[in-house]
């Protein structure tokens, strides 16, 4: 098939990640970049290999040239921009996470479904194999019932870094906590009731942001799951899924870096490759920025455009997505449970 040719939304360090996964993909081409200034947009695009430089994001959109728009700009800027890419034609892959809440998402699809376009929120791990495996044994009963599911992300980020500026965006539960809700409801469904603890941030600029957020998700079929998030903690990646008869843990959820899950069952502990077949190519230990996911994520994006197809994740669980990342925010502002909307019942058709 014809390779669909990408065009970038930001001259942001992750594009570096992204250049480095699309440079193996048969099926994807990154060949522009948009940014605020033509200079640094010329020389960001000549260091990753890109042919095209933009001097402003509406540029890039005029441009005939490109198929579908990569969005990694500031999540404050992520719906309007991605509506305009819509607008103007482009398909858009928008990163995590999509949008600051339920109705930001809801008009994103909207615009999607007025322009025939494709629209697909960037949670990269999802599509990898590593993620399949871990929703495969969960659903073959290799821990039994499901009853539990703890995950954490921490880093520690400096005072103004964009993750820590609430006007873009900013606080560990929008940046940090999309990556664990999302693991949640993949493995255990649309949460009933949500409770929430939060430390603020006290940097200037990071007015009412989580610095740190701590909470409990009250699941269907009685599974509770627990997450934390923190931007001044050390780095930690934890992702576990406890049934009644073992357990699974996954030792790098997001990064999908280690190439095996561990499978606890009858006082045993089972090291599982993630692709024993090597079918996806992986890396492993020398892919330290995670190129093998995004690649993955990318070639999913690019063939659901090519031929059309409808992409594991659509409308129906971004807008899902939103609302419990907001409801858990909501939560933690008013120190009380808060239950979340009803999922979106059906994912409409989301179109090529």
């Amino acid at each position: 098939m014809k390779p669909v040719r990408w065009g970038m939304l930001s001259t942001a360090g992750i594009g570096r990640v992204v250049a480095a996964a699309l440079e193996s993909s048969p099926h994807a081409d990154l060949v522009a970049v948009g940014g605020r200034d033509a200079e640094r947009a010329r020389r960001y695009a000549d260091d990753i290999g890109a042919a095209i430089s933009f001097g402003s994001y509406d540029e890039l959109l005029a441009c005939d040239d490109i198929d579908a728009v990569y969005v990694p700009l500031p999540v404050s800027m992520h719906t309007d921009w991605t509506i305009k890419a819509l607008e103007s034609g482009k398909r858009v892959l928008c990163e995590k996470p999509f949008a600051l809440d339920a109705a930001d998402a809801t008009r994103c699809f909207d615009a999607a479904e007025a322009a025939g376009r494709l629209c697909v929120e960037g949670l990269m791990y999802r599509h990898h194999p590593q993620t399949q495996l871990v929703r495969e044994l969960v659903a073959d009963g290799a821990i039994g019932r499901p009853a539990h599911v703890r995950a954490a992300l921490t880093v520690s980020v400096p005072p103004g870094d964009i993750r820590r500026t609430t006007a873009l965006g900013g606080g560990a539960s929008l940046d940090l906590g999309c990556y664990c809700v999302s693991a949640i409801r993949l493995l255990a469904g649309h949460p009933e009731r949500v409770h929430a603890a939060r430390v603020l941030d006290p940097a200037q600029g990071a007015e009412d942001a989580d610095l740190r957020l701590a909470a409990t998700l009250d699941m269907p079929d009685d599974v509770l799951a627990q997450f934390d998030v923190a931007l001044d903690f050390p780095r930690r990646d934890e992702l576990e899924v406890i049934g009644t008869e073992g357990k699974i843990t996954v030792p790098d959820p997001w990064l999908c870096r280690r190439g095996y899950v561990e499978l606890e069952r009858e006082g045993g502990t089972h090291r599982l490759p993630v692709d024993p077949d090597g079918a996806f190519g992986l890396t492993f230990a020398d892919d330290p920025d995670n190129a093998d996911a995004y690649r993955i994520e990318f070639e999913a994006a690019t063939h659901a455009i090519a031929h059309g197809t409808t992409p594991a994740f659509g409308r129906a669980d971004a807008i899902d997505q939103a609302a419990v990342v907001d409801a858990i925010r909501r939560a933690a502002a008013l120190g009380r449970p808060v239950e979340p909307p009803p999922s979106v019942a059906a994912d409409r058709p989301n179109l090529p």
